[in-house]
């Protein structure tokens, strides 16, 4: 797997953020039976910058604690099996790696959530990225089947990495 981490500004978590962000990767990519060697992209922003993003990418207008740009179009969420390593354009031509997306996530965001959750903030920040891959995977909330699906995605790829909600 390749993750690649980016920061803008001053985007310093009160952990190591490149080995957390790794953990939970790597996590959910064996829960959901990833077949493939991926590749991720991860930005680390603030808020004025996200807040550009979810204007420019999905029309709203104020700062999101994470986005997700999916480069896959999966016929059923977590189901690799239509995709052709040979003739695909979903991998990468040098490492043939699978290129899942782009993951952006706030760092104001983070820190304010853990705060007002009351959990911390690697938490926070692993479950962002949990809940991003989910939908990297094709996993999405708009209906309540699907939240309810996602939301025990979740939980099961939190509790394999042992960052439960309750850990402050």
């Amino acid at each position: 797997m390749s993750l690649y981490i980016e920061t803008e500004g001053e985007a310093a978590l009160p952990f190591d953020a490149e080995k957390t962000a790794a953990l939970v990767t790597e996590a959910a990519l064996e829960y959901i039976g990833c077949p493939y060697e991926a590749e991720i992209d991860l930005l680390l922003t603030h808020d004025p910058q996200i807040r550009e993003m979810n204007r420019e990418y999905r029309g709203i207008d104020r700062a999101t604690d994470v986005l997700s740009f999916p480069l896959l179009d999966l016929e059923q969420p977590g189901d690799f099996s239509g995709l052709d390593e040979e003739t695909g354009d979903a991998f990468h031509p040098e490492t043939g790696e699978l290129m899942l997306g782009d993951i952006v996530i706030s760092v104001d965001r983070v820190l304010a959530q853990a705060e007002e959750y009351g959990h911390s903030v690697k938490r926070e920040y692993a479950f962002l990225i949990a809940h991003s891959m989910l939908h990297l995977f094709g996993f999405d909330h708009m209906e309540e089947k699907e939240r309810e699906v996602m939301e025990q995605k979740q939980r099961d790829i939190m509790a394999k990495i042992n960052i439960l909600r309750q850990d402050v």
